[in-house]
Protein backbone atom coordinates (compact mmCIF):
# COMPACT_ATOMS: atom_id res chain seq x y z
CA UNK A 1 0.00 0.00 0.00
CA UNK A 2 3.01 2.89 0.60
CA UNK A 3 4.45 1.55 -2.25
CA UNK A 4 1.60 2.45 -4.39
CA UNK A 5 0.91 5.45 -2.86
CA UNK A 6 4.93 6.70 -3.87
CA UNK A 7 4.32 5.44 -7.15
CA UNK A 8 1.27 7.65 -7.47
CA UNK A 9 2.46 11.16 -5.99
CA UNK A 10 5.76 10.64 -8.00
CA UNK A 11 3.81 10.06 -11.44
CA UNK A 12 1.96 12.87 -10.94
CA UNK A 13 4.81 15.19 -10.16
CA UNK A 14 6.59 13.94 -13.36
CA UNK A 15 3.26 14.74 -15.52
CA UNK A 16 2.96 18.28 -14.31
CA UNK A 17 6.87 18.74 -14.57
CA UNK A 18 7.25 17.60 -18.18
CA UNK A 19 3.41 19.58 -18.90
CA UNK A 20 5.71 22.92 -17.71
CA UNK A 21 8.67 22.01 -19.83
CA UNK A 22 6.69 21.67 -22.76
CA UNK A 23 4.33 24.66 -22.29
CA UNK A 24 8.16 26.72 -21.87
CA UNK A 25 9.28 25.41 -25.16
CA UNK A 26 6.05 26.06 -27.21
CA UNK A 27 5.55 29.55 -25.93
CA UNK A 28 9.37 30.76 -25.49
CA UNK A 29 10.16 32.28 -28.53
CA UNK A 30 7.47 34.41 -28.01
CA UNK A 31 6.73 35.04 -24.54
CA UNK A 32 10.89 35.77 -24.18
CA UNK A 33 10.59 38.29 -22.47
CA UNK A 34 8.64 37.13 -19.99
CA UNK A 35 10.58 33.94 -18.94
CA UNK A 36 14.22 33.66 -19.20
CA UNK A 37 16.66 30.70 -17.98
CA UNK A 38 17.33 31.15 -14.76
CA UNK A 39 13.16 31.37 -14.07
CA UNK A 40 12.62 28.33 -15.69
CA UNK A 41 15.52 26.82 -13.55
CA UNK A 42 13.70 28.13 -10.43
CA UNK A 43 10.73 26.68 -11.41
CA UNK A 44 12.05 23.45 -11.77
CA UNK A 45 14.13 23.46 -8.78
CA UNK A 46 10.73 24.53 -6.46
CA UNK A 47 8.83 22.13 -8.34
CA UNK A 48 11.32 19.33 -7.77
CA UNK A 49 11.78 20.65 -3.65
CA UNK A 50 7.46 20.45 -3.94
CA UNK A 51 8.08 16.68 -4.96
CA UNK A 52 10.54 15.68 -2.86
CA UNK A 53 8.33 17.21 -0.27
CA UNK A 54 5.32 15.37 -0.89
CA UNK A 55 7.92 12.26 -1.34
CA UNK A 56 8.61 12.90 2.62
CA UNK A 57 5.28 12.94 3.48
CA UNK A 58 3.65 9.93 1.63
CA UNK A 59 6.89 7.85 3.27
CA UNK A 60 5.98 9.75 6.71
CA UNK A 61 2.18 8.64 5.99
CA UNK A 62 2.95 5.27 4.81
CA UNK A 63 5.13 4.80 7.94
CA UNK A 64 2.44 5.80 10.41
CA UNK A 65 0.20 3.74 8.83
CA UNK A 66 2.62 1.18 8.88
CA UNK A 67 2.80 2.22 12.42
CA UNK A 68 -0.90 2.16 12.84
CA UNK A 69 -1.63 -1.21 11.01
CA UNK A 70 1.14 -3.04 13.19
CA UNK A 71 -0.24 -1.72 16.74
CA UNK A 72 -4.06 -2.86 15.04
CA UNK A 73 -2.68 -6.39 14.71
CA UNK A 74 -1.08 -6.37 17.69
CA UNK A 75 -4.22 -5.54 19.87
CA UNK A 76 -5.93 -8.35 17.29
CA UNK A 77 -3.82 -10.72 19.05
CA UNK A 78 -3.91 -9.48 22.29
CA UNK A 79 -7.73 -9.62 21.80
CA UNK A 80 -7.69 -13.05 20.74
CA UNK A 81 -5.49 -14.18 23.17
CA UNK A 82 -8.16 -12.24 25.87
CA UNK A 83 -10.72 -14.08 23.96
CA UNK A 84 -9.05 -17.47 24.71
CA UNK A 85 -8.29 -16.56 27.91
CA UNK A 86 -12.14 -15.95 29.07
CA UNK A 87 -13.03 -19.39 27.18
CA UNK A 88 -10.25 -20.94 29.47
CA UNK A 89 -11.67 -18.82 32.72
CA UNK A 90 -15.20 -19.91 31.76
CA UNK A 91 -14.26 -23.62 31.17
CA UNK A 92 -12.30 -23.41 34.63
CA UNK A 93 -15.34 -21.43 35.92
CA UNK A 94 -17.80 -24.42 34.61
CA UNK A 95 -15.46 -27.16 36.08
CA UNK A 96 -14.99 -25.61 39.21
CA UNK A 97 -19.12 -25.20 39.45
CA UNK A 98 -19.41 -29.01 38.84
CA UNK A 99 -16.80 -29.60 41.38
CA UNK A 100 -18.64 -27.31 43.92
CA UNK A 101 -21.85 -29.51 43.15
CA UNK A 102 -20.18 -32.63 43.53
CA UNK A 103 -18.57 -31.84 47.00
CA UNK A 104 -21.83 -30.36 47.99
CA UNK A 105 -23.95 -33.17 47.33
CA UNK A 106 -21.56 -35.18 49.24
CA UNK A 107 -21.64 -33.12 51.88
CA UNK A 108 -25.13 -32.95 51.78
CA UNK A 109 -24.99 -37.23 51.42
CA UNK A 110 -21.88 -37.21 54.47
CA UNK A 111 -24.69 -35.09 56.87
CA UNK A 112 -27.37 -37.64 56.22
CA UNK A 113 -25.30 -40.28 56.32
CA UNK A 114 -24.00 -38.79 59.87
CA UNK A 115 -27.33 -37.68 60.98
CA UNK A 116 -28.49 -41.69 60.45
CA UNK A 117 -25.20 -43.00 62.47
CA UNK A 118 -26.45 -40.42 65.45
CA UNK A 119 -30.38 -41.78 65.43
CA UNK A 120 -28.61 -45.30 64.87
CA UNK A 121 -26.68 -44.42 67.94
CA UNK A 122 -29.35 -43.14 70.25
CA UNK A 123 -31.53 -45.80 69.45
CA UNK A 124 -28.68 -47.89 70.16
CA UNK A 125 -28.16 -46.32 73.19
CA UNK A 126 -31.78 -46.00 74.47
CA UNK A 127 -32.24 -49.55 73.89
CA UNK A 128 -29.14 -50.25 75.64
CA UNK A 129 -30.32 -48.01 78.64
CA UNK A 130 -34.15 -50.27 78.59
CA UNK A 131 -32.15 -53.45 78.79
CA UNK A 132 -30.53 -52.44 81.99
CA UNK A 133 -32.89 -50.54 83.13
CA UNK A 134 -35.01 -54.62 82.67
CA UNK A 135 -31.78 -55.66 84.56
CA UNK A 136 -31.03 -53.69 87.07
CA UNK A 137 -32.65 -54.41 91.20
CA UNK A 138 -35.12 -51.98 92.49
CA UNK A 139 -36.62 -51.03 95.59
CA UNK A 140 -40.28 -52.97 96.44
CA UNK A 141 -41.98 -52.76 99.67
CA UNK A 142 -44.47 -55.46 100.43
CA UNK A 143 -45.98 -55.58 103.54
CA UNK A 144 -43.90 -52.58 104.94
CA UNK A 145 -40.71 -54.98 103.88
CA UNK A 146 -37.96 -52.95 101.81
CA UNK A 147 -35.77 -54.98 99.49
CA UNK A 148 -33.99 -55.14 95.88
CA UNK A 149 -35.95 -56.81 93.23
CA UNK A 150 -35.04 -57.46 89.76
CA UNK A 151 -37.88 -55.57 87.18
CA UNK A 152 -38.73 -59.22 85.57
CA UNK A 153 -39.03 -60.71 89.14
CA UNK A 154 -41.26 -58.07 90.38
CA UNK A 155 -43.31 -58.39 87.04
CA UNK A 156 -44.02 -62.04 87.51
CA UNK A 157 -44.76 -61.63 91.27
CA UNK A 158 -47.27 -59.14 90.12
CA UNK A 159 -48.58 -61.16 87.62
CA UNK A 160 -49.30 -63.78 90.01
CA UNK A 161 -51.59 -61.78 91.95
CA UNK A 162 -53.28 -60.41 89.24
CA UNK A 163 -54.14 -64.01 88.21
CA UNK A 164 -55.14 -65.02 91.64
CA UNK A 165 -57.40 -61.66 92.18
CA UNK A 166 -59.17 -62.68 89.08
CA UNK A 167 -59.93 -65.95 90.27
CA UNK A 168 -57.57 -67.80 87.76
CA UNK A 169 -56.15 -70.18 90.83
CA UNK A 170 -54.75 -72.41 88.75
CA UNK A 171 -52.96 -69.86 86.74
CA UNK A 172 -51.73 -68.15 89.76
CA UNK A 173 -50.77 -70.98 91.66
CA UNK A 174 -48.78 -72.37 88.47
CA UNK A 175 -47.04 -68.92 88.35
CA UNK A 176 -46.06 -68.83 92.15
CA UNK A 177 -44.45 -72.44 91.82
CA UNK A 178 -42.40 -70.89 89.04
CA UNK A 179 -40.90 -67.91 90.96
CA UNK A 180 -40.09 -69.80 94.09
CA UNK A 181 -38.15 -72.20 91.86
CA UNK A 182 -36.42 -69.29 89.85
CA UNK A 183 -36.18 -67.08 92.75
CA UNK A 184 -35.52 -69.15 95.85
CA UNK A 185 -33.89 -66.25 97.87
CA UNK A 186 -36.02 -63.22 96.57
CA UNK A 187 -37.29 -60.84 99.34
CA UNK A 188 -40.75 -61.98 97.76
CA UNK A 189 -40.45 -65.87 99.51
CA UNK A 190 -42.38 -65.17 102.64
CA UNK A 191 -45.39 -63.55 100.44
CA UNK A 192 -45.08 -65.75 97.92
CA UNK A 193 -45.86 -68.89 100.33
CA UNK A 194 -48.83 -66.51 101.94
CA UNK A 195 -50.44 -66.05 98.84
CA UNK A 196 -49.44 -69.70 97.36
CA UNK A 197 -51.35 -70.76 100.34
CA UNK A 198 -53.99 -69.20 99.48
CA UNK A 199 -54.53 -69.81 95.36
CA UNK A 200 -54.55 -73.78 97.03
CA UNK A 201 -57.60 -72.89 99.19
CA UNK A 202 -59.28 -71.36 95.96
CA UNK A 203 -58.81 -74.17 94.53
CA UNK A 204 -60.46 -75.56 97.78
CA UNK A 205 -57.20 -78.45 98.02
CA UNK A 206 -57.73 -77.67 101.84
CA UNK A 207 -54.75 -79.99 102.85
CA UNK A 208 -52.46 -78.57 100.64
CA UNK A 209 -53.43 -74.83 101.46
CA UNK A 210 -53.14 -75.81 105.93
CA UNK A 211 -49.62 -77.14 104.97
CA UNK A 212 -48.91 -74.36 103.14
CA UNK A 213 -49.75 -71.29 105.47
CA UNK A 214 -48.35 -73.48 108.49
CA UNK A 215 -45.18 -73.39 106.41
CA UNK A 216 -45.31 -69.85 105.59
CA UNK A 217 -45.60 -68.84 109.83
CA UNK A 218 -43.55 -71.24 110.61
CA UNK A 219 -40.80 -69.68 108.39
CA UNK A 220 -42.09 -65.85 108.91
CA UNK A 221 -43.78 -65.50 112.70
CA UNK A 222 -43.77 -62.03 112.83
CA UNK A 223 -44.50 -61.42 109.36
CA UNK A 224 -47.37 -59.11 109.37
CA UNK A 225 -49.62 -61.49 107.45
CA UNK A 226 -49.08 -64.80 109.83
CA UNK A 227 -52.29 -63.52 112.21
CA UNK A 228 -54.43 -64.13 108.92
CA UNK A 229 -52.61 -67.17 107.80
CA UNK A 230 -53.99 -69.03 110.99
CA UNK A 231 -57.28 -67.37 110.58
CA UNK A 232 -57.06 -69.06 107.06
CA UNK A 233 -56.05 -71.94 108.67
CA UNK A 234 -58.48 -72.46 110.67
CA UNK A 235 -61.08 -71.94 107.81
CA UNK A 236 -59.84 -74.77 105.62
CA UNK A 237 -59.99 -76.99 108.61
CA UNK A 238 -63.73 -76.14 108.92
CA UNK A 239 -63.89 -76.42 105.33
CA UNK A 240 -62.70 -79.85 105.88
CA UNK A 241 -65.12 -80.74 108.57
CA UNK A 242 -62.43 -80.52 111.19
CA UNK A 243 -63.94 -78.48 113.61
CA UNK A 244 -61.23 -79.92 116.23
CA UNK A 245 -58.62 -78.98 114.83
CA UNK A 246 -60.35 -75.57 113.91
CA UNK A 247 -60.34 -74.45 117.64
CA UNK A 248 -56.91 -75.43 118.52
CA UNK A 249 -55.94 -73.12 115.49
CA UNK A 250 -58.38 -70.34 116.89
CA UNK A 251 -57.13 -70.82 120.16
CA UNK A 252 -53.54 -70.87 118.78
CA UNK A 253 -54.52 -67.58 116.35
CA UNK A 254 -55.25 -65.87 119.99
CA UNK A 255 -53.03 -66.70 122.04
CA UNK A 256 -49.96 -65.82 119.67
CA UNK A 257 -51.62 -62.61 118.30
CA UNK A 258 -53.95 -61.28 120.66
CA UNK A 259 -53.29 -57.64 119.51
CA UNK A 260 -54.41 -58.78 115.53
CA UNK A 261 -57.91 -58.12 113.79
CA UNK A 262 -57.54 -61.87 112.55
CA UNK A 263 -57.21 -62.89 116.51
CA UNK A 264 -61.12 -60.67 117.20
CA UNK A 265 -62.70 -62.72 113.83
CA UNK A 266 -60.82 -66.05 115.48
CA UNK A 267 -62.63 -64.93 118.49
CA UNK A 268 -66.32 -64.70 117.24
CA UNK A 269 -65.48 -67.71 114.91
CA UNK A 270 -64.29 -69.56 117.85
CA UNK A 271 -67.32 -68.51 120.11
CA UNK A 272 -69.57 -70.38 117.11
CA UNK A 273 -67.86 -73.91 117.52
CA UNK A 274 -68.08 -74.02 121.23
Amino acid sequence: MTARLFSTSARAALCTLGALVALVAVHRPAQAGLFDDEEARKAILDLRARIAQGDEAGRARAAEIAQLTQQVQVLVEQLQALRRNLLDMNNQIETLRAEVSQVRGGQEQLVREVSELQKRQRDIVQGIDDRIRKLEPIKVSVDGAEFMADPDEKRQFEEALGALRSGDFDQALATLNQFQRRYPGSGYADVVRFWTANALYGKREYKESVAAFRGFVAAAPQHPKAPEALLAVANSQLESKDRVGARKTLDELIKTYPQSEAAKAGKERLSTLR
